[in-house]
């Protein structure tokens, strides 16, 4: 999303930012596009300090003294200043009592003037956090996101291979479904998030049987509302064209919103237990993030035998005992 309207910073329940606004309802469609939020501080001074009317503005306690040690004249400049600037939204945090004079002004020239009872830092990482979620890139792709010890493993691959049901039989070795057909993807910093919409969050369609509820079926235990995915593992029809690392030894990626994630590439075949393979994949990821590649380990101890085999100079008409 590239833009988050105000009236959803007034209707946020899951970030505590406990907003309310002042004067009479008026639209609250106007847009803030940027994560970070700015202090006011010196540009109630007048200076020409860079202002980005996208952003937020918080008013503290430290800016409320300054301004009511203004006489009427200068508060009216100093809110001249805000408005001919661009501000659209002005937080007051503290709930602190801002003269009427100043806020009126701000009002009646269409600047959203909200208070929340937090004080400013609170207020600043709560709806940071908030923010950085909702304006974060995302993404909603087709298979089923699992969490595996710990390790969420996404799995894709075209429909009916049988995703639903390799997570079906993880859920039932005691592992974590997150999201089923269709999972919600948001990059997060450097990492990916995924989750499930609330409309068929915990719910999985096995065909043949049709729509089951995890939770209801395995607990609580058995379900998770989000995960960071730490791995994808492709499920694809086996084909002798199918192109595979024998050792897997190469370290192939897959990009989502531009983060690159470990791939592994799985062949589907009648009688092939993928749940069990997929579990071993997870193990192995947290051996790699512990510092132990079996596959490069072995070609590496393998290399070494052939390199010792071959140091041995060998002549013609000479036996090696």
């Amino acid at each position: 999303m590239d833009f988050v309207e105000i009236s959803e910073l007034i209707n946020d329940r899951e970030y505590g930012l406990e907003l309310e606004q002042l004067g009479e309802p008026k639209e609250l469609s106007m847009r803030i596009s940027e994560v970070r939020i700015h202090k006011l501080g010196l540009l109630l001074t007048c200076l020409k300090v860079k202002l980005h009317s996208a952003r937020i503005q918080v008013l503290g306690r430290t800016e409320n003294i300054y301004i009511k040690h203004l006489d009427p004249g200068q508060r009216t400049e100093t809110a001249n200043i805000l408005i001919e600037r661009g501000v659209k939204c002005i937080v007051i945090t503290r709930m602190t009592k801002v003269p009427k004079q100043f806020t009126n002004q701000l009002l009646d020239a269409g600047v959203c003037v909200l208070r929340t009872p937090l004080a400013s830092d609170e207020f600043i990482e709560r709806a940071t956090n908030f923010l950085t979620n909702r304006l974060a890139p995302r993404l909603s792709i087709h298979g089923v996101l699992i969490d595996v010890l710990g390790v969420g493993v996404l799995l894709v691959g075209k429909g009916g291979i049988g995703k639903s049901e390799c997570a079906l039989d993880l859920v039932h070795r005691g592992h974590r479904l997150v999201a089923d057909d269709l999972v919600e993807l948001v990059r997060w910093r450097d990492y990916i998030v995924g989750y499930c919409s609330q409309l068929i969050r915990h719910h999985m369609e096995i065909r043949g049987l049709g729509i089951i509820n995890i939770q209801d079926l395995y607990g609580i235990a058995s379900v998770r509302d989000k995960k960071r995915v730490d791995l994808v593992v492709e499920l694809a029809e086996w084909s002798p064209k199918l192109k595979l690392d024998p050792l897997g030894v190469d370290d192939d990626v897959y990009i989502i919103l531009g983060v690159e994630l470990p791939h592994i590439k799985l062949p589907v075949l009648p009688g092939k237990n993928l749940s069990v393979i997929v579990e071993v994949a997870a193990r192995n990821h947290l051996l790699k993030k512990g510092g132990h590649d079996s596959a490069k380990e072995f070609q590496e101890m393998l290399s070494r035998e052939i390199a010792a085999v071959e140091s041995v100079a060998v002549f013609p008409g000479e036996e090696v005992e």
